[in-house]
C-alpha cells in the first residue's frame, strides 16, 4: 500500500509515522574484544590497539570536527589514515552537517578523485565516478557490505550516516568484484556510550520541508545495552517542474555488550521515496542554443499523470565480534536487504528537425532486488621479534536476486518552448526485456599488516568465484550460466618519519564480472583493473590536520567494444588507461579556521578498441581537472553574541567533458560557489543552550551549466541555486 505524499506539515508527520509503523530491521555491528581462552572467564584480556600513539579515536565512532584520524574501509581493521599505503579519505558527520549535505554527491563535493552529481538534479540515485570510472553500480558499500549490488537503483539517506570513507583504486582483495576506480563505504550512526541527540527542522528552496532527529545512548546503567534511533521525513519539490523529492526514513540500532570482549550490534533501516526520473535533454538547446534559445532548466519532459519513481527499501543485518584471547578474535557481518522500484517515465530522445519538438519515448520498469551478504573475519595480533603483525583471514558470500521487467514505446513529441501536456501514453503491456538473474559470489582472502619500527608493510591475496544464472524471459525463457573466477592481490609499503611525513608506494588489482555474451555466444571476460600508486601523507604531530598527495597509473582491461563481425554485438577486448594526481588537505588550523581542499588531475586515454577513431581519445564524461576549496571561520575569540557565529565559503571547479569517445561535442567546464553561516544561540543567553541556526547555499550565482551528456541526445542540467535553512536542538 502506497504511503500518501506529504505535501503539508501535517501530511509530512503522518507519512513519517506511517513509515515508522512499517519499519524493517537491519543488523550490523562493531567488533570488540572478547573473553580470553587462556584466562579465567571473568577476567578481561588486554586488547591490542592499532591507534596512533596518544589517539583514542576509533573508526566507527563519531568524530568531532573536520579531521578524522582512523579508517576501517582500507583494511577492514581500525587503522590510522596515515598508515595506509593507499589513497583514502574520510568525510565525517561534522563536515556533512557544516554544509547541510543531503546526498552522497553533495557530501563528497570537496573530495579528491570523486566527480559526483554527474546527472545533475536526480533524486533517484547517486551517480559518480572515482578516478574516471563509474562507481555507482558496484562501488557503494554500507557498513563494509555492498549496498548497490550491480544496479544503481538505491540511495541511502545521508542523515542516517556517521561518515563516508572513500577508498581510491582497486579494492578487490577485501571486497571482491568492483570497478578499478575504488569505492565509497557509508558508515551508519551507531549506539553511543553517552546519551546524545538532535532534533532539526529544515526548510528551503523548491518548497522543501524536512523534519529529522537522532538519539542514542545507554539503555541500562551498566552500559550492557545501548541504542540509536534516527528518523527523517521530507516533502519537497525540485528545480524541475512536477518532480518531487519526498522521503520517509527510519533507522534503529541496538548494541548488546555483555562483557569487554564481546559485542553484537543490530542496525536497521527503512526508506520510502516518491520522486520521478531525470530529464533527458538535447545538446543543442542546453549547451548550445537553438534558433529559439535554450531550453529552460525547470522543464519537465514527461507526463504529470504518468511519471513516477516509487522506491521502497529496507535492510536487516548484524555485526558480531568475539575476542578469544590476546591474539585471536572473530567478527561476522551480515545483512539481508530488499529494494522494490516502480518506475514510469516519458523521456526525451533528441530534437526534431524543427529544433523545438522533443522526441519522446514511454518507459516502464518494475524492479525487485533482494540480497544476502555475510563476511566472516578471523584476526590474529602477534609479534615475531621486533615485527608486529595484524593478520586478517576471511570468507565472504553474497547472493543477489534481481528481477526486472522493462517496457518501451514511442510517445508523442513535446514542444520544449511551449509545452502542452496531456498526450496519451502508449499502453505498455508486453516487456521488451524481462530478466530474472541470480548472482552469487564466494571469496577467500588473507591480509597481513606489518609494522617494523616505522616501516609499515601491507599485503593481501584473494580468490573469487562469481556465478550468474540469467533467465531472459522475453527471449522465450533462454537460460544463460556464467562462471568467472579471479585471483587478485595487493602490496604496499609506507615509512613514518618523526615529523609526520609518510611516503608510500603500492600495487593493487581488481576484477568485475560482465554479464553477457559476444556474437558467438562466448561470455564476456571480467573487467580487470591494475594500479601502481606512489604518494606522500602528512599528519603533523600535535595538529588536527591531514594532507595527502598521490600519483597513480590505473588500467582497466576487457572493456566492451564493438564486435567487428557483428555490429549489434560487443566483445571484451578494449582497454582504458588513466594516469593522474590527487591532492587533499583537511585541517583545523586553530583560531576558529577549518579548511577542506582538493585537486584532481586525470590523463585518461582509450588505448585499445575495435573502433579505431576512439584510440588515443579521452573517454566520454571524464574530466581532466576538478578542484574545490571550502573554509570556515568561527569567531571563537570574539566576546559577547558574536562568539557564536561561524561563516563558511567554498569554490568548486568542474572540468569539461565530452559527449562521446570519438567525434563528440564538448560539455564546458564551470566554476561554482557555495556559502554557509551558523549561529549558536547559547552565546546570546545560556537558556538557549543546544539551539543552533544554520543556512547553507550552493551554486550561489545560480550558474547555468550542464553537468554531463551521455550523448548528444542525453544532456543533464547541473544543480541550481539551493538554499537550506535549519534550526536544531542538540543535547
Amino acid at each position: 500500500m502506497r504511503s500518501p505524499k506529504p505535501h503539508s506539515t501535517a501530511g509530512l508527520l503522518a507519512w513519517l509515522m506511517s513509515a515508522t509503523a512499517l519499519t524493517g530491521v537491519t543488523l550490523s555491528g562493531i567488533a570488540l574484544p572478547a573473553a580470553a581462552l587462556a584466562q579465567a572467564p571473568d577476567q578481561p584480556v588486554a586488547v591490542p590497539s592499532v591507534d596512533v600513539a596518544g589517539s583514542a579515536e576509533r573508526a566507527l565512532d563519531p568524530v568531532r570536527g573536520f579531521v578524522a584520524r582512523q579508517e576501517i574501509t582500507g583494511t577492514k581493521t581500525d587503522t590510522p589514515l596515515v598508515e595506509n599505503p593507499q589513497s583514502i579519505s574520510v568525510v565525517p558527520r561534522d563536515q556533512i552537517d557544516a554544509r547541510q549535505a543531503q546526498t552522497l554527491g553533495e557530501a563528497l563535493r570537496y573530495t579528491p578523485g570523486v566527480r559526483g552529481e554527474n546527472y545533475g538534479t536526480d533524486s533517484r540515485t547517486d551517480w559518480f565516478q572515482i578516478r574516471g570510472f563509474n562507481a555507482q553500480d558496484n562501488g557503494i558499500f554500507l557498513n563494509g557490505l555492498r549496498y548497490n549490488t550491480g544496479y544503481a537503483g538505491s540511495m541511502f539517506e545521508t542523515y542516517g550516516l556517521e561518515r563516508y570513507e572513500i577508498l581510491r583504486g582497486p579494492t578487490s582483495v577485501l571486497y571482491g568484484q568492483i570497478a578499478p576506480g575504488g569505492l565509497v563505504n557509508m558508515v551508519q550512526r551507531r549506539p553511543t556510550e553517552t546519551a546524545q541527540g538532535e532534533v532539526r527542522l529544515t526548510a528551503g528552496s523548491y518548497g522543501r520541508t524536512q523534519v529529522q532527529g537522532t538519539s542514542s545512548g545507554p539503555l541500562t546503567a551498566d552500559g550492557v545495552w545501548s541504542y540509536s534511533l534516527t528518523g527523517l521525513g521530507r516533502a519537497s519539490q525540485t528545480a524541475v517542474d512536477e518532480v518531487h523529492d519526498d522521503r520517509a526514513f527510519i533507522a534503529p540500532a541496538l548494541t548488546w555488550r555483555p562483557d569487554a570482549n564481546t559485542s553484537l550490534t543490530v542496525l536497521g533501516y527503512y526508506q520510502a521515496d516518491r520522486t520521478s526520473g531525470n530529464q533527458f535533454l538535447p545538446y543543442n538547446g542546453t549547451v548550445t542554443p537553438t534558433p529559439f534559445g535554450r531550453i529552460g532548466r525547470s522543464l519537465f519532459t514527461g507526463e504529470t499523470d504518468y511519471d513516477r519513481f516509487d522506491r521502497t527499501q529496507y535492510g536487516v543485518g548484524y555485526e558480531f565480534t568475539h575476542r578469544f584471547n590476546s591474539v585471536f578474535s572473530f567478527q561476522q557481518n551480515a545483512r539481508h536487504s530488499h529494494t522494490d522500484i516502480a518506475w514510469r517515465q516519458v523521456y526525451g530522445g533528441g530534437l526534431e528537425a524543427d529544433q523545438r519538438t522533443l522526441k519522446r519515448f514511454a518507459y516502464r520498469a518494475d524492479i525487485d532486488v533482494a540480497t544476502f551478504q555475510i563476511d566472516n573475519q578471523l584476526r590474529a595480533d602477534f609479534n615475531t621479534g621486533p615485527v608486529a603483525h595484524t593478520v586478517l583471514g576471511g570468507f565472504d558470500y553474497s547472493q543477489v536476486n534481481y528481477r526486472n521487467a522493462q517496457y518501451f514505446a514511442f510517445a508523442e513529441g513535446l514542444d520544449v518552448f511551449a509545452p502542452a501536456y496531456g498526450s496519451p501514453v502508449p499502453a505498455l503491456t508486453t516487456p521488451y526485456d524481462s530478466v530474472r538473474q541470480v548472482n552469487t559470489q564466494y571469496g577467500l582472502y588473507l591480509q597481513d599488516q606489518i609494522r617494523w619500527d616505522r616501516l609499515v608493510l601491507l599485503g593481501g591475496v584473494r580468490q573469487d568465484w562469481a556465478l550468474s544464472d540469467v533467465d531472459d524471459r522475453d527471449a522465450g525463457g533462454v537460460r544463460r550460466y556464467q562462471n568467472d573466477r579471479a585471483f587478485t592481490w595487493r602490496a604496499g609499503a609506507l615509512y613514518l618519519f618523526d615529523n609526520g611525513l609518510a611516503p608510500y608506494a603500492s600495487y593493487a588489482r581488481s576484477f568485475q564480472p560482465q554479464i553477457g555474451t559476444d556474437g558467438l555466444g562466448r561470455p564476456w571476460d571480467p573487467l580487470e583493473g591494475e594500479q601502481y600508486e606512489v604518494g606522500l601523507k602528512f599528519q603533523p604531530n600535535g595538529m588536527r590536520s591531514f594532507v595527502q598527495l598521490s600519483a597513480f597509473h590505473l588500467t582497466q582491461r576487457n572493456t566492451l567494444t564493438p564486435d567487428p563481425l557483428n555490429v549489434f554485438q560487443q566483445v571484451s577486448v578494449g582497454q582504458v588507461r588513466v594516469r593522474g594526481v590527487g591532492l587533499e588537505a583537511v585541517a583545523e588550523l586553530g583560531n576558529g579556521v577549518s579548511l577542506v581542499g582538493s585537486y584532481t588531475y586525470l590523463d585518461p586515454e582509450i588505448t585499445k578498441s575495435n573502433t579505431a577513431a576512439e584510440i588515443g581519445n579521452r573517454p566520454a564524461g571524464v574530466a581532466r581537472h576538478n578542484a574545490g576549496l571550502y573554509g570556515e571561520y568561527s569567531f571563537v575569540h570574539a566576546t559577547g553574541p558574536l562568539s557564536g557565529l561561524t561563516i563558511g565559503a567554498g569554490v568548486r571547479f568542474l572540468g569539461n567533458t565530452t559527449t562521446a569517445n570519438s567525434g563528440g561535442n564538448v560539455v564546458p567546464s564551470t566554476t561554482l560557489f557555495d556559502a554557509t553561516i551558523r549561529y549558536d544561540l547559547e552565546k546570546m543567553t545560556p537558556a538557549l543552550k543546544g539551539l543552533q541556526l544554520a543556512v547553507a547555499a550552493s551554486n550561489l550565482a545560480d550558474t547555468r551549466y550542464v553537468s554531463r551528456c551521455s550523448g548528444d541526445g542525453g544532456c543533464f542540467y547541473g544543480n541550481r541555486l539551493n538554499v537550506l535553512g535549519s534550526i536544531s536542538y542538540r543535547w
